[in-house]
């Protein structure tokens, strides 16, 4: 009996056909996942099964990803390394990040005198406060490999005097002479207890690393030299904090790299991540073209927590503000896009209290509008005309009427009416001063769209878009906007579809509430001082 179950256990799992990515496994090999679910309780084929409603995992993914069906044991790497750990497990490392030491410890730092020289009250709360927010301006607290306090020692030293200066010359204009030397005193006894609080979490953080306390689940994209190489550096230099779990390439591109397993092709590099429970994604030396890579990691930006890339010429020192490197190969770190979290959820708020207070504060002016297409052009003055949003779902926009499309063939498949003769003197004020876009703020406010973010098109144009142009179909990840950094950027009306995709996904590679903020401001030159459209 013991036997026979041992069999079932490391038998061979049921192999899964690989068809084109994102096509759906269920509708494929029914079959094939009912045997899957008949024959297992295991719970990593839980998490296979939802990945299957995404995309196809090639069999050889799927048998070396852990997700082999098991009573009692669960597949492990040549170091022992559980390939689908527990999901509270995984969860709370991911949770813990060096920032969440590291920045607590340094404000605690900074104001430990505070309570022993009352006479600088204010002024040491105001230059703690000044000196964290100059540290985090200069990017001290973001995830670093290399863990170094005299790599950090000159910027740490600079942005405290800085702070220390500022602070100063406040205090110079209201006290006397000696109160700033011994403001002064004080500030070189706040920068010694930083630094030793630094060397402080700066060891922790190391031990953490080392144990295993502090780790990040790791794939290496490729299985060249380089791949190879850090695969044997991480493995036995556990300080980096990456933890590899396995290796993805090309399908005809042999593996070279035996300090961990080789668990898919680049195709299936998405369910891959996604049943790995891996943050992190090291890119070495893949066997891919380099537009066909691109798309692969604008599948996987918004579900991967920190993309590593090795440069093409490594063997050279690159000049960045902060150096990074595993094992003497430089390291260099995209940040995918946030298009989740908090930030989003403020820049929501902020479209749903401004579009709110727009309909009411401009509410004269959207009734000028309205009588005066009334008068030029008859009833209706407002134009439904069905646009693409945020993941290619459908909605109807909002504007005030220019003109009376012929049909509704002519509504969805004419480009431009800009120098359309029947577009009268009303509607070609509205289109030069934009206020014929001025009912989408219902559209926001309704969530269909955003203050700020790519411009809606039609479907007609998106497909026929998609087709023609490799970026286009990037830019439905967030919602389509009022304005955008195209349109403020000159990229209006008939201008090139192409760069305007490359315009809007900058945007959305590149989001902050700050370039918001940049796009809005350009949004009311462009408005005030037209160019036409």
């Amino acid at each position: 009996m013991r036997r026979e179950r041992a069999q079932r256990v490391h038998q061979t799992p049921p192999q899964i056909p690989a068809q084109v990515f994102g096509r759906r496994l269920r509708n494929e090999a029914p079959q094939t996942i009912d045997e899957i679910r008949r024959g297992s309780n295991d719970p990593g084929l839980d998490a296979f099964r939802r990945n299957t409603d995404e995309a196809v995992v090639s069999a050889d993914a799927y048998r070396r990803t852990g997700l082999v069906p098991a009573r009692r044991h669960r597949q492990r790497t040549a170091q022992g390394t559980p390939l689908a750990p527990s999901t509270s497990t995984a969860a709370s490392r991911r949770a813990l990040r060096g920032w969440m030491i590291v920045l607590p410890v340094d404000a605690l730092s900074l104001m430990l005198p505070i309570p022993f020289h009352q006479t600088y009250t204010r002024a040491l709360i105001v230059l703690s406060l000044l000196a964290v927010s100059l540290l985090a301006a200069g990017g001290f607290y973001r995830p670093r490999l290399l863990l170094s306090i005299l790599d950090d020692l000159p910027g740490l030293l600079g942005r405290l005097l800085v702070a220390s200066a500022l602070v100063a010359s406040v205090v110079a204009l209201r006290h006397e002479r000696p109160s700033i030397d011994g403001f002064f005193r004080v500030s070189v006894g706040m920068t010694a207890l930083l630094l030793a609080g630094r060397a402080v979490t700066t060891g922790a953080i190391r031990f953490g690393r080392r144990h295993g306390l502090v780790t990040h689940r790791c794939i290496i994209a490729g299985t060249g030299t380089v791949a190879e190489e850090l695969g044997h550096v991480l493995r036995r230099y556990p300080a980096y904090g990456l933890q590899v779990i396995g290796f993805v390439d090309a399908k005809h591109r042999p593996s070279g790299a035996a300090t961990s397993p080789r668990i898919g092709d680049l195709d299936d590099l998405r369910p891959v991540i996604a049943a790995s429970a891996a943050d992190v994604l090291l890119i070495a030396d893949p066997d891919s073209t380099e537009g066909r890579f691109v798309d692969l990691l604008r599948e996987v930006m918004g579900r991967i927590d920190d993309i590593l890339v090795v440069p093409r010429m490594h063997q050279f020192q690159t000049q960045t503000g902060f150096s990074d490197h595993i094992g003497g190969i430089p390291i260099m770190r995209i940040r995918p896009p946030k298009l989740s979290g908090w930030r989003w959820m403020l820049k929501r708020t902020v479209d749903v209290i401004v579009s709110a207070c727009a309909l009411v504060l401009l509410s004269p002016i959207f009734a000028i509008c309205a009588v005066a297409v009334r008068i030029e052009s008859g009833p209706g003055v407002l134009f439904r005309q069905q646009r693409v949003g945020r993941d290619h779902k459908l909605f109807n926009m909002l504007k005030f009427r220019s003109l009376r499309p012929a049909n509704e063939i002519e509504s969805q498949t004419t480009w431009s009416v800009a120098k359309d003769r029947r577009v009268g003197p009303v509607g070609r004020v509205l289109r030069r001063t934009s206020l014929d876009e001025l009912p989408q703020l219902w559209n926001i406010l309704r969530g269909d769209m955003t203050l700020i973010g790519p411009r809606p098109e039609r479907p007609y144009f998106v497909e026929r878009f998609t087709a023609e142009h490799q970026l286009y179909r990037w830019r439905h990840r967030v919602p389509a906007g009022l304005t955008g950094l195209a349109q403020v950027s000159g990229l209006r009306g008939d201008t090139p579809i192409s760069d305007r995709a490359r315009f809007d996904n900058y945007y959305i590679e590149n989001w902050s509430i700050w370039l918001d903020v940049k796009i809005v401001l350009r949004t009311l030159r462009e408005v005030f001082v037209p160019h036409g459209g």
